[in-house]
């Protein structure tokens, strides 16, 4: 008798294992997220700043990251960057420095973005205030900004959060990975399961993206 594609998700530790891989897939992203959001900050700052060549050289580190694809940043991070810098990190922390500078790049168009977004009267009263560009950017520019910003920023996570799909090219075992595992070792006594592995790895991947999605599209209705 053909055993029900749906036992493959609770044969021995099955279901535990796919747990510990959606894990590594959100501790990879919640880290890059934050420490990408910091650096970005900075970089948006820097990009609104009238130094041209600051300007022009992180214009291209966005550009940079925006053409190309994340795989191929994963392979030059993991492959060329130990090779060539001596960096003897794991793959995992090799992946948060990947998307850390992903983020970091787009994070900081949205930055940039949101400050030129603020209206010239509120710049100019802080300026007429005595404010320095210091407190100008910290009392005034960036808490309006960040109004502004947070539809964006949370449309990034939900990219970051989906593309940690992408780490089993370098063999971390995020959820994809050992799904992928599971399938191949029970694809004999199982012959349906890889629709119920898949299946499942979609239904977590919703129930992480899907109510980030949703608060996005209300901040952007309530604007």
């Amino acid at each position: 008798m053909v055993h029900s594609g749906i036992n493959v998700l609770f044969e021995g530790s099955n279901f535990a294992r796919l747990m510990a891989g959606l894990w590594t897939s959100i501790w990879i992203a919640v880290i890059s997220i934050v420490l990408g959001l910091a650096l970005g900050t900075i970089f948006g700052i820097l990009r609104t700043l009238p130094n041209k060549i600051v300007r022009f050289i992180l214009r291209l580190y966005l550009e940079f990251f925006r053409i190309v694809p994340t795989i191929v940043l994963l392979y030059l991070v993991y492959y060329i960057l130990p090779r060539t810098f001596h960096v003897n990190w794991s793959a995992t922390w090799m992946a948060v420095l990947a998307f850390t500078l992903w983020v970091a790049a787009e994070f900081s168009d949205i930055v940039r973005g949101a400050l030129e977004s603020v209206p010239k009267s509120q710049k100019d009263s802080g300026l007429a205030l005595g404010l320095s560009r210091v407190q100008l950017y910290r009392y005034v520019l960036l808490p309006q900004a960040v109004k502004l910003e947070l539809p964006a920023t949370i449309n990034l996570a939900t990219r970051v959060i989906k593309t940690t799909s992408l780490l089993m090219v370098i063999s971390i075992m995020e959820v994809i990975n050992v799904g992928q595992q599971i399938i191949e070792a029970n694809n004999q006594k199982y012959p349906t399961g890889v629709f119920w592995v898949y299946g499942l790895i979609f239904i977590l991947y919703f129930i992480l993206d899907y109510p980030l999605s949703a608060w996005a599209k209300r901040l952007t209705k309530n604007r």
